[in-house]
């Protein structure tokens, strides 16, 4: 059984049948991707951070990307018709999602919201995602996202 206490990312993983790992490591404050794949022993570029935006009409989303890439918020905006697109204020997203910053997963999302995901994503094997607490990544291959969550494949990568 589970060594880390479930969280709504893993009860909507067990749901949906998603075989994952599970992987944990000690959380460090603005540590970033690059403190979880040193932790673990993984390329960075294979860790998907799960982050709260909003659009110019504060509508939020939710946009997985690459650990060592940055999202281009202009690229966003135009690909999916909006005016503008930017992160959300922590308390904002932690609201939106029901998740920490740091903590974020795109499993069992608080609210439902649109789920964009870079599409360079599904040309690795298997990729680490926050588990839905901080310090806890959950593995899998992406393709296990594209059936439970459904995002919208978007290029928005910018090397960091």
């Amino acid at each position: 059984m589970s060594k880390h206490s479930e969280t709504p990312a893993t009860m909507m993983l067990k749901e949906h049948g998603v075989s994952y790992g599970e992987h944990i490591y000690d959380y460090v404050e603005h540590g970033g991707t690059g403190v979880s794949s040193t932790a673990l022993g993984v390329i960075e570029h294979h860790v998907v951070k799960t982050l709260i935006f909003e659009d110019d009409k504060r509508a939020p989303m939710c946009v997985l990307m690459h650990g060592d890439r940055k999202v281009s918020t202009k690229e966003l905006a135009r690909q999916i018709g909006a005016k503008r697109v930017s992160p959300c204020k922590p308390e904002d997203a932690h609201r939106h999602s029901g998740y920490q910053v740091g903590g974020c997963s795109p499993f069992g999302l608080r609210k439902p919201m649109p789920v964009y995901m870079q599409k360079s994503v599904l040309d690795i094997e298997r990729i680490y995602i926050n588990g839905g607490k901080r310090g806890f990544l959950v593995s899998m291959p992406p393709s296990e996202i594209v059936r439970v969550v459904k995002p919208t494949l978007v290029d928005v990568a910018l090397i960091e």
